[in-house]
């Protein structure tokens, strides 16, 4: 039998061979790889793969990427429809092909071709010019390969993915929220039957064109549906009254900045749906509050606001209004808000606070100089041109005061908090520490409104995390916030003793300080900010009113609010407290999870005695109080205020050793400002003790001078431009003095200029060229001081 067989292969010519062996070949390579390569939508959905967006494919049409599986309903409608026989055949099916002979003879006409949908899908994937006999038989071979290539789950996938739906839609997904506003899993009997039906004629979802054709085609649909069992009577009927969609609806566009986004960062010929961690009906809502803010905002030709909602455990990003839609592009609605770097005001100085504090350069009560200051040029100035002298860190941060917050990123050093500053998560600041200068905590750098929000929320998770691991650290708790959820999948995390950056402690006393944030109210009073819920919040303004900030957390959600214009342009009232806090707390109320607070990690504290008065590290002649405080708090600078001074028997006048013995004086204990410092300070606080004077008769050293120079600085250069009349603009210069009945007399080169009393503010007009400069109070007390007057040019 075996020879009888290779005998008559033999007789074969080897032509026949030849071409077998090409057919074979041919067949086993005929399918493409891949098979589609259509163009696709970029598709965005929540988080619970709902739509939030999509954008039209390169080809003009509403096509959709592949479902990972089909909705049973129109599974079973389809195949009832098409193909009743499709998990039966190898691609073709003979009995169906007879049927449509027969159909065709009797009507003289085609009216039935007999395609499986294994076959409507190599048409699909071909896009043949014609349709004839030899097109056919084409079809039938590639559809045996196409069976032998691919499961039948993917062969009804391919076909849902890419069949025609009526002009420019393409694919089950795309046909069910045009159509029908929903998810394919969400379609009723009718929906289906209807999207079952539609391919084989998508000309009749027009309105006005043979839409009874179309009516008919699904009833009769669904009446097989019922009499297969798949459907019972009742509700085959309720389905048949369900009406037919009208017209295309408008596809969602919840979240078009961050489709963009994706669109920009992640979208590939493999990947263009974005699974991403929005949670849809906040967002909505979210949405709604900035609408309705803005048109508060737009009587001050305001015209752009963007926020962000991160949830503080995974670092989700649950809401994302890259801007206000319907702005227009006249002003920057297309302008993506939340990732545009700009000046940051004030923002950032919670994070100065809390370095300084985690490294024991102060404790929230220390005292911060909160005077005029000059520093190589730059000269800081307060939101409220206002001094307070001397005020603690805490009330420093809490009234957002600018000079304190500059002296003390001076002592904290420049430097080492620009290279913190991308470990805290922010990346923007890409030039050196001395492009920025001091002014970086005032809003001399850029950020984006999502890397400040997500840097509050991982401050938040260090001090949720710190009780589960025993006092040790998660090396990844300050990490990018993410809007895809493959994004929130993340090793175990490696733990190490050492806080990066931020100390659970440092963290908690920060967020315990800004959850007292006051503002000034209209007679430039501070006073507390209520909300409804415990909320550690912060605002910042950009020099020109460009930006207002607000931005604030909770245990659970941080919250990040941008307002202003996206061209740059400033306009007056643009300030954190008044445009962008009220949509802060509107946001806030939409969260859940009120009344929650931080819990304290006493673990890593330790209850520290400071200074009464000043808040450092006491000294032995100090009083003294105490505060839970990291446990780097014992490294606090020494108290610098308080002296020993030496009075005389009666104590009222300050003595030394030229004028008395030290036997006979009293060493008291006094809280010392300089004269500067306590000038603004006393007017603040009338309880402050000034020295008393030195009694005549002692010999006085530069130390115990009563008065000091505000105005101006050691060897400044002052540069006098010229008025709009022609004439030199003339320089204040200002002092300050501990007895507030004292008389100085001012000299300039030995010619008298004038005396002040109470406020020593002086004006002159010097001409160009150095000057000495002298003053000598009604006690005779001497201050001498050199300036050089540089004239402006004609």
């Amino acid at each position: 039998m075996k020879n009888r067989i290779t005998k008559r292969l033999k007789k074969i010519p080897p032509a026949l061979w030849l071409l077998w062996t090409v057919f074979l070949g041919w067949y086993l390579l005929a399918l493409p790889r891949p098979l589609f390569n259509d163009p696709v939508s970029t598709v965005l959905e929540d988080a619970q793969g709902g739509l939030l967006g999509a954008r039209i494919a390169e080809d003009g049409q509403w096509r959709f990427p592949m479902l990972d599986s089909l909705p049973k309903k129109y599974e079973q409608a389809l195949l009832t429809f098409e193909d009743r026989r499709f998990y039966l055949h190898g691609g073709v099916d003979l009995f169906s092909l007879a049927r449509a002979m027969r159909q065709n003879l009797a009507q003289r006409r085609v009216v039935s071709g007999g395609s499986t949908l294994t076959m409507q899908v190599v048409r699909l994937y071909r896009k043949p010019p014609s349709r004839s006999l030899s097109q056919k038989i084409l079809e039938m071979v590639l559809a045996s390969r196409l069976e032998l290539g691919y499961s039948k789950k993917a062969i009804l996938q391919y076909y849902a993915a890419h069949a025609p739906f009526g002009g420019n839609v393409v694919g089950l997904e795309a046909a069910s929220w045009r159509y029908f506003g929903k998810q394919p899993y969400l379609l009723s009997w009718a929906e289906a039957a209807t999207l079952a039906v539609l391919p084989n004629s998508p000309g009749l979802i027009h309105p006005g064109r043979n839409r009874q054709r179309l009516l008919d085609k699904r009833n009769r649909l669904l009446d097989r549906l019922q009499e297969t069992g798949v459907l019972d009577p009742l509700s085959c009927e309720l389905a048949k009254e369900e009406a037919l969609p009208e017209k295309p609806l408008p596809l969602p566009q919840l979240a078009p900045h961050l489709l963009d986004r994706a669109r920009l960062e992640h979208a590939s010929a493999t990947q263009a749906r974005f699974a991403t961690t929005i949670d849809a009906g906040l967002q909505l809502r979210a949405t709604q509050v900035l609408e309705r803010h803005l048109i508060r905002l737009k009587g001050n030709e305001i015209h752009n606001a963007a926020a962000i909602i991160i949830d503080v455990e995974t670092g989700g990003i649950l809401a994302y209004v890259g801007n206000v839609p319907g702005t227009g592009a006249e002003h920057g609605e297309q302008v993506d808000v939340v990732r545009a770097p700009r000046s940051t005001g004030s923002i950032l100085k919670p994070f100065l606070y809390a370095l300084s504090i985690q490294e024991g350069v102060i404790t929230p009560n220390s005292l911060l100089p909160d005077i005029p200051t000059s520093m190589r040029g730059y000269r800081p100035e307060n939101f409220s041109n206002k001094y307070d002298g001397a005020i603690p860190a805490r009330l420093a941060l809490i009234h957002s005061l600018n000079i304190p917050m500059v002296i003390l990123l001076q002592r904290y050093g420049l430097e080492k908090f620009h290279h913190q500053l991308p470990r805290l998560g922010m990346t923007t600041f890409t030039k050196p520490a001395s492009h920025y200068g001091l002014s970086i905590i005032l809003g001399g750098g850029e950020c984006t409104l999502e890397e400040v929000t997500n840097a509050y929320a991982c401050m938040a998770r260090t001090v949720n995390h710190f009780p589960l691991h025993s006092g040790r650290y998660e090396q990844d708790l300050f990490r990018p916030s993410t809007y895809l959820l493959a994004g929130l999948v993340r090793k175990k995390p490696a733990l190490s003793p050492n806080p990066d950056p931020l100390s659970a402690s440092a963290s908690w006393i920060t967020l315990e300080t800004i959850r007292e944030l006051e503002r000034p109210n209209e007679l430039g009073q501070w006073e507390r900010f209520y909300s409804s819920q415990p909320i550690a919040w912060k605002t910042g303004t950009s020099f020109g009113f460009r930006d207002a900030w607000a931005v604030g957390v909770t245990p659970q959600f941080a919250v990040g609010i941008w307002v202003g214009n996206a061209d740059g342009e400033g306009r007056p009232n643009l300030i954190g407290i008044k445009a962008a806090a009220p949509i802060l707390f509107d946001l806030f109320e939409l969260l859940p999870g009120k009344g929650q607070w931080f819990q304290a990690p006493l673990d890593e504290m330790r209850e520290v005695s400071v200074c009464k008065q000043s808040g450092y590290r006491p000294l032995s002649i100090c009083p003294t109080d105490t505060l839970w405080l990291p446990k780097s708090a014992q490294d606090a600078p020494p108290c610098p205020y308080h002296q020993l001074i030496h009075l005389d028997q009666a104590g009222h006048y300050q003595v030394n050793s030229s004028c008395m013995l030290p036997t006979d004086m009293q060493h008291q204990p006094w809280f010392v400002l300089p004269p500067v410092e306590e000038h603004y300070y006393v007017q603040q606080h009338p309880e402050y003790k000034s020295l008393p004077p030195l009694r005549e008769d002692c010999a006085q050293s530069e130390a115990d001078l009563p008065m000091q120079l505000i105005e101006p600085k050691p060897n400044v250069r002052i540069y006098i431009p010229r008025n709009l009349d022609g004439t030199w603009s003339k320089t204040v210069f200002q002092a300050a003095h501990r007895r507030p009945e004292a008389i100085i007399f001012w000299h300039i080169d030995n010619q008298y200029a004038g005396k002040t009393e109470h406020f020593h503010n002086l004006e002159v007009n010097p001409p160009p060229g150095e000057h000495l400069l002298t003053l000598v109070d009604d006690k005779g007390n001497r201050l001498e001081r050199r300036f050089t007057i540089l004239p402006g040019k004609d």
